[in-house]
């Protein structure tokens, strides 16, 4: 019995302490998930500086003038003095096209006019003696020599006569513009440089029939382009567009010329845009931005790769925080975001007014913020920003110059960070951490 009584009260012993040891554990986990995480940041004094808003874009360089140069007559290329990346001068043979034919339209179109011409004159005599003749069966009809009958006879033949000059008249005219047209068509088949410049491209060779009408473009021959003015043709959204103005300085880096880069002015913007995956998701429209290149004395070639950041507008001595300390909150309602029927909540020296009436639309709309730190935890600033560059974004209101704004890291600024986070500012690491109490 005796044995029995202290078995059982051991066992009470070692019961008691288990549940002991739970209680004790249980609380520790309660206290410990009361507890704040704090937030590692990197911050950044609110300062002044100049801001410029640039746009980028992707593109070719081109010559600014290049001109293509088609057949406009059909034949054999019998002349073809150039080779591509020749130079050549304006006025300088190109390409000489089979004149044969052409030649015999033109000897046909001379002999058709003097042909023309010759009947012009022998209507012309014609028409004087009919009319000498007419005059003279006047005459005998106011004498009553003639009955009106033998007048209207001989009025009959003058009239032909002299539509029969007018006709020959006008098959001169004919004549002499199929001969001119002939004439035109022969001198096609010379085809001579428009501009001083470059054959940048050759697609035709020696022997090759090539063909060419007044209605329809020729067969492509050549391009000769001036080198010595290159732009850069770029693709801009549509979004971003509008932004840019004619005269817009921008600088232009380009793959062939690695680590550098050149100045270049917008001279052209579309007016039509040019849109590519149609009716899916790809869907992109885009409208083209021509720059003028300053290549500081390096060759540019047609069909280069570049990429263009346009500068578009540039303002001095404005408040400005990292990009990517600018974040996106939802909205809350008015006495649960700024914490009081007053409309006014107090950051220290910090106060931001309440909100005011607005419609539905904009109440919707996400909320501009930053982060603040002040006396060890983040502090919710909604701002009203303006242009941003590369790094920097202007605010427009909401801040003041010497706060210390979050820059980092992107997770705690983006998702992690709320009004009164605790947070631990250490500026000497490149990316923010968490840890806890």
């Amino acid at each position: 019995m005796a044995r029995n009584g202290k078995n059982k009260k051991k066992k009470i012993i070692v019961f008691s302490a288990i549940g002991l040891l739970l209680v004790v554990v249980v609380v520790a986990v309660i206290i410990g998930s009361n507890k704040d995480d704090i937030i590692l940041v990197q911050t950044e004094d609110v300062g002044r500086r100049t801001i410029t808003q640039v746009v980028e874009a992707t593109g070719k360089i081109q010559p600014q003038t290049q001109v293509k140069i088609n057949a406009e007559v059909s034949g054999e290329i019998i002349e073809l003095p150039v080779e591509e990346g020749d130079s050549v001068q304006k006025g300088q043979l190109l390409v000489r096209i089979k004149p044969d034919i052409y030649e015999a339209q033109r000897d046909q179109s001379i002999a058709n006019l003097n042909r023309a011409k010759a009947m012009l004159v022998q209507r012309q005599a014609d028409f004087r003696k009919v009319e000498s003749e007419y005059k003279r069966q006047q005459e005998l009809f106011k004498k009553g020599l003639i009955s009106e009958a033998d007048l209207e006879s001989i009025k009959s033949t003058f009239e032909v006569a002299k539509a029969n000059v007018d006709a020959a008249r006008f098959d001169v005219q004919n004549a002499e513009a199929n001969l001119s047209r002939a004439k035109e068509d022969l001198n096609k088949t010379a085809i001579y440089s428009p501009i001083d410049g470059v054959v940048t491209q050759r697609i035709i060779k020696m022997g090759e029939r090539v063909s060419g009408s007044s209605f329809t473009q020729g067969t492509e021959i050549m391009t000769v382009s001036d080198l010595s003015v290159m732009e850069a043709r770029v693709e801009v959204n549509e979004n971003d567009v509008v932004l840019i103005s004619i005269g817009d300085t921008a600088r232009i880096d380009v793959d062939a010329y690695p680590d550098r880069l050149f100045n270049a002015t917008v001279y052209q913007i579309a007016n039509t845009a040019t849109t590519t995956g149609l009716g899916t998701q790809e869907e992109v429209t885009n409208f083209e931005v021509r720059l003028i290149i300053n290549t500081e004395g390096e060759v540019f070639r047609p069909g280069m790769s570049c990429s263009a950041k346009i500068e578009t507008e540039t303002r001095k001595d404005v408040l400005a925080v990292p990009l990517q300390s600018v974040t996106t909150r939802e909205k809350k309602g008015r006495e649960q975001e700024f914490g009081g029927g007053d409309g006014e909540e107090d950051y220290g020296d910090v106060q931001i007014e309440g909100v005011t009436d607005r419609d539905e639309t904009e109440k919707d709309k996400p909320q501009e913020v930053v982060f603040i730190v002040r006396d060890g935890r983040a502090r919710k600033m909604p701002v009203e920003i303006g242009i941003s560059s590369d790094t920097h974004i202007e605010i427009v209101e909401g801040l003041d110059e010497g706060m210390k704004v979050v820059k980092g890291s992107y997770r705690a600024i983006s998702r992690e960070l709320n009004d009164s986070t605790q947070v631990r500012v250490d500026n000497t690491i490149g990316r923010g951490g968490r840890f806890s109490n």
